[in-house]
């Protein structure tokens, strides 16, 4: 009941235009009200070029390290809890398998990269979030519907590209220390910044947990699985002649959880534990050889290895990508490319899925207004042979009226996964790729001197052979048990929904308020299985997000996240339900100095009982605290 008074209230503060002052132009205004006026974050992912987010014409949002910051959070999937369009699913607590879907897609559907390189698993095809921490991450971008035109196979429900951190101005060493709830501990130290033409930003930390139960401790399970998490990143950058730059990223995830493993009903499972490693490096190089004519190489390599009860698992994924951008004249710029892509597993042997593929992409902008891309991709695979798609989006904006219509229409796949095709007494050879067909409309406004932002869309994605797993005889013969599962292409499914969100700056330097930001999230996704007419499994219809940010004075901070799921189902069949859930969580920091950071993190506020995944457990109400220290780097 408190927390549907709470939307209430929140809500009911969004539409009260009154309590606006006047407008600020000041050029002495407090940095917090110059981010109103700043220009708005560049967009990478959405045309492989760099596009202001007012001008991108896809359904964008971004994630900067210093919303991260505001909210204390220790993981990326914690952050894409809060996302337009996402839905996050972890058997457990802190180091459990952790899948993030958009728009109705499955976790295989979404292509997640680590500066450029692709992070999606090798063998099944998606990415376990779990052991990835917030730490020297600078940005996160989220692009929903079907990217396959750009980014290929997994893209077809859309794409995350997390960036780590560019260091710039005078070097800086950095640590921080975190102590709460279940005995944790987390603590890092960072170093980064500029020197002449180079620049580096390196980051270690690490977090160990007593955690909770993997097996819902509410249904009776009581041991605790303890998580231990390391993490080491580095970016090194230099400038190079005729305004060339090359950059080489690394990324080191190291997990070991406690785990509960078990069929039917919940339980404790003593000594049973996942240890996993990955490896992420890139490159990219990227040279004007005209003043119109662009050409950047990525070179890129995820290795990842897990080890369980289950046995050992290891995954590689290679990319290697040129691109080519042409600045015909001020209105059209021409982008073409080449990308390889490999991806090995092992299990009884080496198996490999590669692929050769072409793309290219037309945009054109007209009177700073109208903005056009057209585009089309050609793959061919070892596996199961040729894959072509295309995407057009359009956007028109009005200055005069501050106002952005946009719209989207393209063609997705996904290629089986390793797993799929050649895993032992399951894998299909045969398997063809999953295809799909999106499309999106969207509308973007801006009031009271753009204080206020509502932005609302409607999207609708059409999936065919779907790949799904039976258990037949005739079709998958037959081993000790009976029948063998294995995968066909079986299913059809459609997803459609409305996304809506408002971000309005309530108030604005006054005495007891800095700055009093609210941000609302709404998305509704209705999916059904053509084939039986059941909804997804694991997909909420309704998903909202209420966000206040509330600066009293300059060096304090305060935030309240409410995030509320409806009821869904656990399993294909509609047969086990889970419970609609509303989380609250709290963050605050307050600036001793210029160099000191004193914050607190209050998760779960109201220790609400809830599942993300039936049978497995969330954290209660949990407190965390830390301390932040940044200091000149000696001898730099």
């Amino acid at each position: 009941m408190l927390c549907r008074r709470l939307q209430s209230v929140c809500l009911a503060v969004l539409l009260a235009p009154p309590c606006f002052p006047a407008p600020v132009l000041s050029q002495s205004s407090s940095a917090a009200s110059d981010d109103v006026q700043t220009l708005e974050s560049l967009v990478v992912t959405a045309t492989k070029t760099p596009v202001p987010l007012r001008h991108v014409t896809s359904a964008v949002e971004v994630w900067t390290e210093e919303d991260l910051r505001q909210r204390n959070v220790k993981t990326v999937v914690e952050a894409l809890r809060l996302s337009q369009g996402t839905a996050v699913f972890q058997n457990g607590g802190p180091g459990t398998n952790a899948t993030v879907r958009i728009r109705g897609g499955k976790s295989e559907q979404t292509l997640v990269l680590i500066d450029g390189a692709i992070v999606n698993a090798a063998g099944n095809g998606g990415f376990n979030f779990a052991d990835l921490t917030v730490d020297n991450i600078g940005k996160i971008e989220i692009v929903r519907g079907a990217q396959s035109t750009l980014w290929g196979s997994e893209a077809m429900g859309g794409v995350i590209a997390i960036t780590t951190k560019r260091g710039r101005g005078t070097p800086t060493a950095g640590s921080f220390f975190e102590y709460g709830a279940f005995n944790t501990v987390r603590e890092g130290s960072s170093l980064r910044g500029k020197r002449g033409p180079v620049d580096f930003s390196v980051a270690l930390s690490r977090w160990d947990t007593a955690s909770i139960s993997a097996a819902n401790y509410r249904r009776g399970a009581s041991e605790r699985d303890a998580y231990r998490n390391w993490q080491g990143s580095a970016k090194l950058g230099t400038a190079l002649p005729a305004d060339g730059r090359v950059d080489v990223n690394f990324r080191w995830l190291n997990g070991s959880v406690d785990t509960d493993v078990f069929f039917g009903n919940p339980a404790d499972t003593l000594k049973t534990k996942e240890d996993t490693t990955q490896f992420v490096f890139s490159g990219n190089w990227q040279q004007p050889l005209t003043d119109r004519w662009t050409h950047s190489v990525t070179l890129s390599r995820a290795e990842s290895r897990a080890l369980s009860e289950f046995g050992k698992t290891r995954g590689l994924t290679n990319r290697v990508e040129s691109q080519h951008d042409v600045r015909i004249n001020p209105y059209l710029t021409l982008t073409a490319g080449y990308q390889f892509r490999e991806a090995q597993a092992a299990f009884a042997a080496t198996k490999i899925n590669a692929s050769h593929a072409g793309f290219g992409q037309v945009q054109l902008t007209l009177l700073d207004r109208f903005f056009v891309t057209a585009g089309g991709r050609f793959d061919d695979f070892n596996t199961f042979g040729e894959a072509a798609t295309y995407r057009v989006t359009g956007g028109y904006v009005s200055d005069a009226t501050n106002t952005k219509i946009r719209g989207s229409y393209a063609t997705g796949f996904r290629a089986p996964s390793i797993n799929e095709l050649f895993f032992p007494d399951f894998g299909n050879p045969d398997l063809r790729p999953e295809r799909s067909q999106s499309m999106d409309v969207g509308m973007d406004q801006r009031f009271w001197d753009e204080r206020v932002t509502v932005d609302i869309g409607y999207f609708r994605n059409r999936y065919r052979n779907l790949i799904q797993t039976i258990r037949s005889a005739a079709i998958c013969g037959t081993g000790t048990f009976g029948p063998n599962y294995c995968p066909i292409n079986a299913a059809s499914a459609t997803s459609q929904g409305w996304e809506g969100a408002v971000t309005a700056v309530m108030l604005r330097d006054r005495p007891w308020a800095k700055r009093l930001e609210v941000r609302g999230r709404y998305t509704a996704t209705l999916t059904r299985d053509l084939n039986t007419a059941n909804r997804f499994a694991r997909w909420p219809v309704h998903q909202s997000v209420v966000s206040v940010a509330y600066q009293p004075i300059e060096i304090l901070n305060v935030t309240v996240d409410l995030r509320f799921a409806d009821s869904q189902f656990d399993d294909v069949g509609n047969m086990r339900r889970l419970d609609s859930f509303t989380v609250v969580g709290a963050a605050a920091s307050y600036d001793a100095s210029e160099r000191i950071q004193a914050y607190v993190r209050v998760d779960n506020l109201f220790d609400e009982e809830y599942e993300e995944v039936l049978d497995f457990g969330t954290p209660g109400v949990s407190v965390f605290g830390g301390l932040r220290v940044k200091f000149a780097a000696p001898g730099l």
